[in-house]
Order: C-alpha cells, then sequence, then structure tokens
C-alpha cells in the first residue's frame, strides 16, 4: 500500500477510526511501523488525497485525523473486456485500477464462457475491494466502474457513442504490428481500449468495432493472456 484509502463514511467528525484486525491497520502497525504522532500517506476513494495523523494507537483501534486537500491522479482510459476466466480477470481487475482505467465493460464476445456470468466476481462486494487494492499501489484515489453487456453486438451498435464520444478508439487484436495506423493520437483524446478474449477477438467483431471508428492495433503475431495484452498496451498507450 502506497497510500491508504478510506470510504466517504469511514471519515466521522474529521476522524477515522480503524479496528485492529482490519488490514490497513495491520500496514500501518506491522509494515510501515508507525507510532502515535506519525504522519501516513491516506486518501478519501473517489475524492482527495492528502496525509493522516494518528492520534491514537489504542488495543483494537487506531485513531487518525485525516488532512486531504490534493487531487489525485484520475483516470486516461476506458476498456471495452471480452473477459478471461474469473481467476486471471481476479489478477487483472487491481492493475487496471492502478494503470488509470477508468470504465470497464465487460462484454459478451462469442467466445466469452457463457457460465462467466454467473461468477462472483462479478458481485460489487467482491470486485470492490480488488479494486481499491490497486489504487492503493498506485497512490491514487478514482476507483474504476464495471458494467456488464452481455450482448456485445447490440452494444456497440445502440449504446457505444452515447456512452463514450471519444474518437481515440483502439481494438487490440494479433497480427502485424507494422501495419498499425501512425495517426493514432493515443496522447490526445481520452482512450477507449477494446480487447478480446483470449486469442483475440473474431475477424466480425473487429470489422464491427472498424465500422464504429476504432483503428486496429497489434503488439505482433504473438497470442497473449489477456492479462499481459492489457497491460503491455496500457503501459505502451499511457
Amino acid at each position: 500500500m502506497n497510500r491508504i484509502l478510506f470510504e466517504t463514511g469511514e471519515i466521522v467528525d474529521g476522524k477515522i477510526f480503524l479496528k485492529a484486525d482490519d488490514d490497513r491497520a495491520k500496514h500501518i502497525l506491522g509494515i510501515l511501523k508507525s507510532q502515535t504522532g506519525d504522519v501516513i500517506k491516506t486518501g478519501e476513494i473517489n475524492g482527495l488525497k492528502g496525509t493522516a495523523e494518528i492520534l491514537e494507537i489504542a488495543e483494537g483501534q487506531i485513531v487518525l485525523a485525516p488532512h486531504h486537500n490534493q487531487a489525485a491522479l484520475g483516470t486516461w482510459a476506458d476498456l471495452i473486456l471480452a473477459p478471461p476466466r474469473p481467476r486471471a480477470l481476479k489478477r487483472l481487475l487491481p492493475q487496471l485500477a492502478s494503470l488509470g482505467v477508468g470504465r470497464i465493460f465487460l462484454v459478451g464476445a462469442k467466445k466469452v464462457e457463457k457460465d462467466f456470468w454467473g461468477a462472483t466476481l462479478l458481485k460489487e462486494e467482491i470486485y470492490h475491494p480488488l479494486l481499491v487494492d490497486g489504487l492503493m499501489q498506485a497512490g491514487t484515489c478514482e476507483l474504476p466502474v464495471i458494467e456488464t453487456r452481455r450482448n456485445f453486438r447490440r452494444f456497440i451498435k445502440e449504446e457505444l457513442d452515447a456512452i463514450f464520444p471519444t474518437k481515440n478508439r483502439i481494438v487490440a487484436h494479433p497480427g502485424n504490428k507494422d501495419a498499425n495506423s501512425s495517426s493514432l493520437d493515443v496522447k490526445g483524446d481520452r482512450l477507449l481500449l477494446a480487447v478480446g478474449p483470449e486469442g483475440g477477438w473474431l475477424e466480425e467483431e473487429v470489422a464491427l468495432l472498424e465500422e464504429h471508428g476504432f483503428s486496429r492495433y497489434s503488439l505482433g503475431e504473438r497470442i497473449l493472456r489477456t492479462d499481459t495484452a492489457l497491460i503491455a498496451l496500457l503501459a505502451k498507450l499511457g
């Protein structure tokens, strides 16, 4: 944890009360070796960042006084993702939060396994802590938003433009990286990145995305796992 984050409701009358068995309290005491009077880096989820003074360390709880007055680094990209298996997605979500992804739409491409949509990982109480972990690693505060769309074609045809007005749209697909468009302005307008399932999109899915303003982009002919490809793409395009 490079910055310890708190929910808005955890700050009461200018103080935060952390139970000793909270992972954040364990980090403060066990990793940071903090003592009463120390000041540590903190922030509020979807709010400001700053510091907090440790007012009291007692048996059973830690009391902090937060002082959050700095804008945190915001998100810069959004993602349309044909999700991998839940175990892989669980590993990926903290990294997406760390790398600055703002909105994540999980879509039902043809290669997505049908039983994925019943996965417990899609419950907010399961994925929320994973995203927060990623934010605390990166030291920022803006929490990604996850939504699901099981009908990929309907989402692209009927909702895409209203949700994502950006013209900076890239569909990642294995192939000849020398053919990547040299006109992609990834440093300008907010990026919307579409990444397919393991093995890539079907050609008909890529064609549909291209019809809606996406430029094809490749890291090369190697077939990468979704988490490997996404981290490499965001690092390269960011």
